[in-house]
């Protein structure tokens, strides 16, 4: 099909039957209902997918967050039509595109490896798409240009790929993919290349790119902190599942399950006994006898023996063991520069970490081998979903 025809093909995707836009009547950019993908057939049919639905708004940076093998790569596959659903629809702005090769999706995909012409310069690999769409050479050289100023790479815009560095290459693929004006962009790890300082430049740009643009992001890492730090809302996923959407504050301060707590950072798990439970909060007997008010899931209503989360931060080390909500012995102490970490051993033999902030001024007061408390206030606690 030449680029004309398909062209015609993705405006009238983008409108309904009245033949009006669907943007004026949707704000959610892609919907995935009820999606499985399974690789190979019969008894060796592995599900990279097992029913997924999930549905990310116009505007919005959606991170899909897991660990390798999760399926979130093959999700965002789904979505930019290298692969095709065994089950279930992929919507873009209520319209159902599974069935729709790559090139008549208004979805453009930066790759991990950035797929660049080394041999070309930087204007002609951003320019490189438009002319492949036929567009005419003088709004292609006014969007080449426009492009170059969002990523900030007009004084290098002559020299080849090859003579650039990797944190200036990840521009180019940037403003190549951002230059046909896609409906959704989809990143698919495109930081794990770069060093660590660079990457969390990058981070910034990104987020950057998506508030000047108005484009929907999908974002795809294993890296928990990129997911915080630029997401509107992250997807955390676990064995072709989504397990919990929220925002990182979501995500980080109420996990919902015990995966979701121990992905996400760093966290304490204790285990206690919920005596009564109103419709967000419980009332829980720890293992070790001190009686808390902890957070629910939405929608749980635990009965019985139950895990809690306290994160390292929420939670306070003193030396009056004997008021505090916990009491153990202090293992080690660990120095990480911005805080340290104090190590406890509980008195019903659970370890436990307390992380303070470091300042100039402060001293730690305390030496291993001592008997500790460990303080934290109901609302740093959260009941989990085992």
């Amino acid at each position: 099909m030449r680029w004309g025809s398909a062209h015609l093909f993705v405006q009238a995707l983008q409108r309904n039957a009245e033949g009006k836009p669907i943007l004026a009547t949707s704000n959610l950019a892609i919907e995935a209902r009820g999606v499985t993908k399974a690789f190979g057939a019969g008894q060796f049919a592995v599900k990279a997918l097992d029913n997924v639905s999930v549905a990310i708004r116009e505007n919005e940076f959606f991170t899909l967050l897991g660990p390798s093998g999760c399926g979130k790569t093959t999700l965002l596959r789904l979505v930019a039509g290298f692969e095709f659903p065994t089950e279930g629809e992929i919507l873009l702005y209520g319209d159902d595109i599974a069935p729709l090769p790559p090139f008549l999706r208004p979805v453009n995909t930066v790759f991990q490896s950035y797929a660049l012409f080394p041999h070309m310069t930087v204007c002609q690999n951003i320019g490189f798409g438009l002319e492949m769409q036929g567009r005419p050479r003088r709004e292609i050289a006014a969007r080449v240009d426009e492009m170059l100023r969002l990523v900030r790479m007009e004084e290098l815009k002559h020299r080849t790929t090859s003579q650039i560095s990797g944190g200036q290459q990840q521009r180019v693929a940037l403003a190549r993919a951002l230059a046909p004006q896609p409906k959704v962009l989809l990143l698919d790890e495109p930081l794990s290349a770069l060093d660590f300082k660079l990457r969390k430049e990058m981070q910034i740009e990104l987020k950057r790119l998506q508030l000047e643009t108005g484009i929907t992001f999908i974002f795809v890492t294993h890296d928990q902190e990129e997911a915080l730090t630029m997401s509107d809302r992250i997807a955390v996923m676990s064995r072709g599942s989504i397990l919990q959407v929220g925002t990182p504050r979501d995500i980080y301060d109420r996990p919902d399950q015990r995966f979701v707590a121990d992905f996400i950072g760093e966290a304490n798990f204790l285990q206690g006994e919920v005596s009564a439970a109103t419709a967000d909060q419980a009332k829980v007997t720890l293992a070790a006898g001190a009686e808390i008010v902890a957070g629910l899931p939405e929608g749980a209503r635990p009965v019985g023996k139950v895990t809690v989360m306290v994160r390292p931060e929420h939670a306070e080390i003193v030396a009056d063991a004997k008021h505090a909500t916990l009491s153990g012995t202090l293992e080690n102490i660990v120095y990480f520069g911005t805080d340290t970490h104090f190590n406890v051993r509980l008195a019903d033999g659970s370890p436990f970490i307390v992380r303070r902030q470091n300042c100039r001024s402060q001293g730690l007061g305390f030496m291993p081998g001592t008997e500790v408390g460990v303080l934290f206030k109901d609302v740093a606690a959260q009941v989990l979903r085992d």
